[in-house]
This record gives structure tokens, sequence and C-alpha cells, in this order.
């Protein structure tokens, strides 16, 4: 081989190996000719539409990944963490636990003949939307304990699974476990094809996400961190039950959720994404990390193909946490403008 083409090989495969990761290169040597070929991999987030958010994840991806990079992240550092109501999946009119404590209310009504007349339960058996919603977070939460508490973590878990399988969301009418994110689903995958470990980390029911998500994210049961009702053991005469008590033992909610995740996981996440105020303190924790750091929210702008609410919402209320992304230049996902789709069926 004469000494030009040797030196014309060397710097094509510099020139090669110093491509973006999401081309493969190859060189072809026939003779004295030399070829360059490149094949695009196909798009890690097909359902995002080629916008700023897109473009910035996937060059913080690729360049904590890159092992030649100052940023580089070593494998077992690179931790994201996820809220679910409204991040990845719908939390409108009202959160999904809430929808099943309601179902659960009118399903345990003979057992309670009281209940017909006993706020706030009279107005989820006489379907009062609006007297349930006056009744406040205290009524909410004496829902949330009468119809979570009292059986054992088995019963509990077979009892969301029965229910999820049936119900239908009152707006959407299809099953709540349709409504969950495409462009999420994508993200989770692409973030795990990279060595992530994906956890979520939710204000939600730690045991009713478990009993539904698991399979859905692909996020085992070990790696999603929720709030948690009070339990007890009980040997049960050589059959040992976890059973579920009517108290709230944790709140993974703002300040709650780095708390939980120094205490479970143990380690601060790189990557973080939510969708409101209850976020922000995660969003903080993982800003402080002495590695790169990704924040993402998701600002619900399609009142079409979902609904659009920010700041003024009683529900994933994005007010504080909106300015401090813009202050920050935090990644913003314009769902309206961002998103090609926003739930799988969509592409069926």
């Amino acid at each position: 081989m004469k000494i030009k083409n040797l030196v014309s090989i060397l710097l094509i495969t510099i020139i090669a190996f110093g491509c973006k990761n999401n081309t493969t290169n190859g060189i072809v040597v026939s003779g004295d000719n030399i070829e360059v070929y490149k094949e695009e991999v196909s798009d890690p987030l097909p359902s995002w539409n080629e916008s700023n958010s897109k473009s910035a994840i996937i060059a913080f991806v690729e360049d904590v990944t890159n092992s030649n990079s100052a940023n580089f992240i070593p494998i077992p550092d690179r931790i994201a963490t996820f809220d679910n109501d409204g991040n990845l999946w719908s939390e409108q009119p009202a959160y999904f636990q809430l929808f099943f404590a309601i179902d659960r209310v009118k399903a345990l009504a003979p057992e309670h003949p009281e209940w017909k007349d006993q706020q706030p339960y009279k107005a989820i058996l006489e379907d009062d939307m609006k007297a349930l919603m006056e009744s406040g977070m205290k009524g909410i939460v004496e829902i949330i304990m009468a119809t979570h508490a009292g059986v054992t973590v088995e019963e509990f878990d077979s009892i969301v699974k029965d229910w999820v399988k049936n119900a239908k969301h009152p707006t959407k009418n299809v099953g709540y476990n349709e409504l969950v994110y495409q462009p999420m689903l994508e993200l989770l995958q692409y973030l795990r094809a990279n060595d992530f470990k994906t956890y979520i980390v939710s204000g939600g029911g730690v045991d009713f996400m478990r009993a539904i998500v698991t399979e859905v994210y692909g996020i085992p049961n070990e790696q999603i961190l929720g709030s948690r009702v009070k339990t007890e053991y009980d040997y049960n005469n050589g059959n040992p039950i976890i059973k579920r008590l009517p108290g709230l033992d944790y709140n993974d909610d703002k300040e709650g959720k780095p708390l939980n995740i120094q205490k479970i996981i143990g380690k601060k996440p790189v990557f973080a994404s939510g969708n409101s105020d209850g976020d922000l303190q995660m969003m903080q924790w993982t800003d402080s990390n002495s590695y790169k750091s990704f924040q993402l929210y998701l600002h619900h702008t399609d009142a079409e193909r979902e609904w659009a609410y920010d700041r003024e919402s009683h529900i994933g209320q994005l007010n504080k946490g909106l300015d401090e992304a813009l202050e920050k230049g935090w990644t913003i996902i314009d769902m309206k403008n961002d998103w090609k789709v926003i739930y799988p069926f969509e592409l069926k």
C-alpha cells in the first residue's frame, strides 16, 4: 500500500471516529480508491419532533456516555429519576389513584351503610364531584385511607390489578394504563440503552404504582419510589403477612423526593424529569450534582390532544418550577409542539 494512501486512511479514520454517536461510519478500500460510507442509526426518539428539547436530551446523553468527554459519567452513577403523575402518564381531571379510591368506595359501600349519609363518601355515592372537591385534602386523605388499608400488601396488589383491567378514564374512555406518554416511554428506553438506571420518584402510592406500571414502563418494583401508608408485620400463625394500616407513613412529594432518593437509592441523580412544583426539589437536588446533570420539565400545552395547564392548576401546578427552569436554563418540553403523538394507541 502506498504511503499517501496509508496517510489518507488514517485521516479518514480520525474523522470517522470523531463523528456523532448516532452515525455508524465505515471505510471501504479497493485498490487505490477509498470510500467513506455513513449509515444513520434509527431515531431513538421517533415520537418527538425535531425540537430543542429532543436535541438537548440527545446531546446530553452522547456527551456523558462518551469516555473521551470531560463530562463522562461512569455507568454506576447514571441515575435517572422520573415523576409519574403528569410526567409519564396523564393526571387530569384528577389523579388516577383518586379514581381508583372512588371506585373502591362504591364497591365497599354495601359493607358501610353509614356512608350514604357521611361525607365525603356521600358525595362519591351520589356522583357529586363538586361536593367531593369541597371536602378538600382532608376528605381525599380520608377516602384514600378507607380504601387503601385493612388488607395485606398482596391483597391490595390484586385489587389494583383487577381494577385496572376494566376501569375506564371518565373523559378519554380508555384504560388508565393506556394513558401513558409514548415519547416518555421512548426516553426511558433510550436512557436504559445508554446504561442509565431509571427510577420512578412520585407522590403517588408506591404499591398502587407497582401494581400497574412495572410492565408498562419496564421499571422493576424496587426502582419505584412513592408515598407509603403505614404497615405492620404479623407472623399470622406461621403464615406471615404485611398489613396496610389507615395512616400515612411517608409523603414522597416536594422535599420528600430528594430525602427518599437519598434514603433508598443512595445516589444523587444526574437526570431528573417532572412536570410540577412538587418535583422542584428533586430537580434542584439533581442540579447540585458534581457530574453534568439534566433537568427536564414537561409543560402541558396541548388542550386538544391532552390538557393545557400550569400556574393556576389544582392538579400538577407548574409555577415556581417553571420560573426556576427558565432562569436556570433547564429543558422544558412543549407538549403541543415537541411531541408528534401523546399516547401509544395513537400509533395503531
